[in-house]
């Protein structure tokens, strides 16, 4: 028998001791942290022994749901075998060839900006600030030095660090630290339920949010604008389900002026959307895609760039130096345990299953949730669900920020066993791609449980009056 965990004594060290990511340290230290233990399929367990539905997939990247001992024994193997050696100095290691040979291997072709190489960092963040470094360096290399700005959306999210929080448009973060750094500016995003207008159908609004990017390339001048940067789908940002118009209408533009583009998908690649990378599904033919998360289903860390011809070529016939790199890029541990997650995924055809079995049962059964009177609206793609919480179905009319209604049912969900994520208040998922339906099912049970108390707490408050 393994001795019973002291949460007490682990909540004081954490105290203590823990500085942890986007949060309230002074409340954290009020409230104590909640701990977790283990975890086995969609579950995780805390240190009091309750079990959670995990409907966040931990942070959007356990794909193939946890306890995979494949997955730990390939991880021990490497460890054993070279647990660690630096890719610099003209060095490389077995499984950091064989995953860039893999990623190329499933990444979709589009002629010519075809991928066949990678760049390895240790995370989304860390890809993204390589993706300002080879965007930068690509148009240095063509003569056109002065092509340094980079377009991103407003709230979209491309990491914390300096470069990814400024190439993501969150304002909480933009109010910290003096963001966005130099030459990376925003566009609006392409959300129609808060953008959209009166009578405008989705499609028109998809070409219209399309059309915000022409106006910001041709107001800074287009010999000026290096790249473009977006999430298939925004997920930090609630789960923003572009219209069918919006990508071609990107296409068309990123291609008339010449502007590289970034798809960033640490959320979205792997399968989460139906397909290994999200750009075939929405039809568009980036440059670089930024990947993670998944890859290795969050076991270990690992991000990276998959770079296009477009760019690859450039870099590697002009030569020169690129002063740019990671004591973990391509770390062989990492990349062998990427490995493994993929030949499960592979194996159990999880992207296909997504496209042709539980992605459309998902969608069918978060349709439903529009009927509830705290539901404004609600939507799915592929294995990713978001809705929005208001005050009045029939007006759209949404809740006081201040009064914290997605936090108010985040808490109902943790308190009934489910993890669900609040953006404001938009609630949102992503759940691990190994679900049955009746897993689903019971998801949505609890989902639909969490919005009755949340509305419940609503209505003796007095916020649906």
């Amino acid at each position: 028998m393994k001795p019973a965990i002291d949460t007490a004594d682990i909540q004081a060290q954490d105290s203590a001791h823990f500085l942890h990511p986007f949060t309230d340290f002074k409340d954290l230290n009020q409230r104590g942290a909640r701990v977790m233990t283990r975890a086995e399929d969609i579950y995780v367990w805390d240190s009091e022994g309750r079990r959670v539905l995990d409907a966040m997939s931990g942070l959007w990247c356990v794909n193939v749901g946890y306890g995979r001992k494949e997955i730990a024994d390939a991880a021990y193997q490497q460890m054993m075998a070279l647990p660690y050696y630096n890719s610099f100095f003209q060095t490389t290691n077995v499984p950091a060839t064989r995953l860039a040979a893999k990623l190329a291997s499933l990444a979709p072709d589009v002629g010519e900006r075809s991928f066949k190489h990678v760049f390895y960092s240790s995370s989304g963040s860390e890809s993204n600030d390589s993706n300002v470094r080879m965007v930068r360096r690509y148009w240095d290399l063509l003569g056109q030095p002065q092509r340094k700005i980079i377009i991103g959306r407003i709230n979209g999210y491309h990491g914390s660090t300096m470069a990814g929080a400024s190439l993501g448009g969150m304002s909480g973060m933009h109010a910290q630290g003096d963001l966005p750094i130099p030459n990376i500016t925003h566009i609006d995003q392409p959300y129609f339920f808060e953008n959209g207008r009166p009578g405008e159908s989705e499609e028109a609004f998809g070409l219209r949010a399309a059309g915000w990017l022409e106006e910001k390339i041709l107001e800074l001048g287009a010999d000026k604008v290096a790249a473009f940067i977006a999430e298939p789908v925004q997920g930090a940002g609630g789960v923003i389900i572009p219209p069918s118009t919006y990508w071609p209408e990107i296409q068309r533009i990123v291609d008339k002026y010449g502007i590289l583009l970034i798809s960033d998908e640490v959320i979205c690649a792997f399968g989460r959307l139906g397909h290994w990378f999200a750009y075939e599904k929405f039809g568009y033919k980036p440059d670089l895609v930024t990947f993670a998360k998944a890859v290795t289903s969050g076991y270990i860390p690992l991000g990276g760039v998959l770079v296009g011809n477009r760019v690859a070529d450039v870099l590697i016939e002009k030569g020169g130096e690129f002063n740019h790199g990671y004591t973990y890029s391509g770390h062989p541990v990492a990349c062998a345990v990427a490995l493994a997650n993929l030949d499960i995924m592979e194996r159990e055809q999880l992207p296909q299953r997504v496209r042709d079995d539980i992605g459309p049962y998902l969608a069918k059964r978060f349709e439903e949730l529009k009927a509830h009177p705290l539901v404004g609206d609600a939507q799915t793609c592929g294995f990713v669900g978001g809705m929005v919480l208001v005050k009045n179905k029939q007006t759209r009319e949404t809740f006081n920020p201040d009064l914290g209604v997605g936090m108010v049912c985040r808490g109902h969900c943790f308190g009934n066993g489910l993890i669900m994520r609040a953006v404001g208040d938009r609630m949102i998922i992503a759940p691990p791609l190994t679900m049955t339906h009746a897993q689903i099912d019971e998801m949505m049970a609890l989902i639909v449980k969490c919005l009755d108390l949340t509305y419940a707490d609503a209505q003796s408050k007095g916020w649906l009056a």
